[in-house]
């Protein structure tokens, strides 16, 4: 009865969220850069003595899912690091993206869309990328219900449709570039959209009925597979993009050189010892990879089809 009870809860309040999404976004809905100026007037953690690691996490998966999978790794950086270590996190890319710009955080786990625009906007850094099944790429993926009649994107014309985030590739770049290709106006496809601002919200909005259809991370979507298999049994992939490069551990511009050599051998080593492969076997992750921002180009390009 706890479990029936704790899984009603969840239901509830994915309903609440999408409900009040629901209320406040449509096809157009532009997006606003964020400040956090008048919100943290900390000195950056590289400038105290004795600070902690900070590590700032996107919201790629929900606080309480984020926490659980990625407390492994933010601990291990931390000890690794011979410092205390902190997990960071903030409702939405843009917002996690102003902590980076700003050296709030010594370090950050970003999609690959908010990673392209903070290189542009201010040059964020790559310092690794994870390598799953042998290969640093990921794709979108556009779910929708099992036995929905949808069978591909363009059946999903003026249909309720759900986007991740703003600066999000897999959850919002790459099918407003789908639809650009197939000649479409993204903003006037779809009846309603809406941003969940976060992969698992969207695929729980797809499951129970409160969307017709989502773009997501191919890489959650494999880890619903593993965990929630009963949750993807719900669900049917009616359409699957161009591989992107996968989302990069970043840092800001103005990082101390040799806080980010450290952090860049830490991750690079990290499949090297046994705790390192049992965190790294957790996240579904081979090993931690350099990477080249040439990688980004294609999400490049969906980036310039959404501001159109």
């Amino acid at each position: 009865m706890g479990a029936g009870l704790s899984r009603l809860a969840m239901i509830g309040g994915v309903i609440s969220v999408i409900l009040l999404l629901l209320g406040g976004c449509g096809p157009s809905v532009a997006y606003k850069s964020i400040r956090l100026a008048d919100v943290e007037e900390a000195a950056p953690p590289s400038a105290l003595n004795g600070s902690p690691l900070r590590v700032a996490v996107a919201s790629v998966i929900s606080p309480k899912s984020t926490v659980a999978s990625y407390s492994g790794l933010v601990d291990y950086l931390g000890r690794k690091m011979g410092r205390p270590a902190e997990m960071v996190q903030r409702s939405s890319y843009g917002e996690t993206n102003e902590l980076v710009r700003r050296g709030m955080v010594d370090v950050a786990l970003v999609c690959s869309g908010a990673y392209v625009e903070g290189r542009r906007e201010f040059g964020m850094e790559l310092l690794a990328a994870p390598q799953v099944n042998g290969e640093t790429v990921y794709y979108s993926y556009i779910v929708v219900q099992k036995d929905s009649p949808f069978q591909s994107l363009a059946d999903l014309r003026g249909k309720v449709f759900a986007y991740v985030d703003p600066l999000s590739n897999s959850g919002y770049f790459a099918p407003v570039e789908a639809l650009s290709a197939a000649g479409e106006q993204p903003g006037n496809f779809f009846g309603r959209t809406i941003f969940t601002y976060s992969h698992d919200n969207s695929i729980n909005a797809v499951v129970y009925g409160l969307v017709d259809g989502a773009a997501i991370d191919s890489l959650v979507y494999e880890h619903f597979l593993r965990r929630e298999p009963a949750t993807v049994d719900r669900l049917r992939i009616v359409y699957r993009s161009s591989p992107y490069g996968i989302p990069p551990v970043v840092v800001g511009p103005a990082i101390d050189r040799d806080l980010k050599t450290k952090l860049r051998e830490v991750l690079l080593d990290m499949h090297q010892d046994e705790e390192g492969r049992h965190i790294l076997s957790d996240l579904m992750i081979d090993k931690f990879v350099p990477i080249d921002d040439a990688a980004y180009d294609s999400v490049r390009k969906g980036a310039t089809a959404a501001k159109k």
